[in-house]
């Protein structure tokens, strides 16, 4: 069963908002969190390890209440700004604050996605479709095996996904018509960017992607 802290694959959908009653509860246990935990419910929102939840209680027995830490959880993980954390592939974190695992890259993609479906009217589709293809860069996955992974029922996002692993498709096509390119030419970097009309940052980053 998915933990308190893996949010990003069970999302609450728009229609579903958390009840007054229950946001007056979570709101002081989340104030007890920061001050607990400022490395982690503080300023600067990171992911949490999953089975945080457990380590909580555990912790603090005579301080929270399943109930209401197993809300305020769901709270903060459901938030923007925890959201923003997965999506950005910071890594889960335990109650010390030492990093415990890399975020997973399903759990990144979804957050992007549940991301862009919250702001759609002010996010751009483009700026998502660049962001999963960082994400498919930092998965060490073939697109084949990451699409495959996180696609989902949804036709819109998958639509996205699908543009973004185009661009990565002529992305790597060109990264291996360069890499040919250099090889034949018997050049250094230096000379063979200046040759193309590139900067030697731009090919090197090319051929760094460019099957061997």
């Amino acid at each position: 069963m998915s933990s308190m802290t893996d949010t990003p694959i069970t999302i609450t959908p728009a229609t579903e908002t958390p009840k007054r009653s229950m946001k007056s509860d979570v709101f002081p246990v989340l104030e007890k969190l920061a001050e607990l935990y400022p490395h982690l419910f503080g300023a600067v929102f990171v992911p949490l390890k999953r089975g945080i939840f457990q380590d909580l209680l555990e912790a603090h027995p005579e301080v929270f209440e399943k109930e209401t830490l197993k809300n305020a959880l769901a709270f903060h993980t459901r938030s923007n700004r925890y959201l923003g954390a997965v999506a950005a592939g910071k890594s889960r974190h335990d109650l010390q604050g030492k990093v415990v695992e890399k975020m997973a890259p399903l759990h990144i993609y979804q957050a992007l996605t549940e991301i862009f479906r919250r702001r759609k009217e002010k996010g751009s589709r483009t700026e998502l479709v660049q962001r999963i293809v960082q994400a498919w860069k930092h998965s060490g996955m073939t697109p084949e095996e990451y699409a495959d992974l996180v696609r989902t029922r949804n036709e819109e996002t998958n639509a996205i996904l699908d543009e973004a692993m185009t661009e990565v498709q002529s992305h790597t096509a060109r990264a291996e018509a360069l890499a040919r390119a250099y090889q034949s030419s018997g050049k250094g970097i230096a000379e063979f960017a200046e040759i193309y009309g590139m900067n030697v940052r731009e090919v090197k980053q090319l051929l760094a992607v460019a099957p061997a």
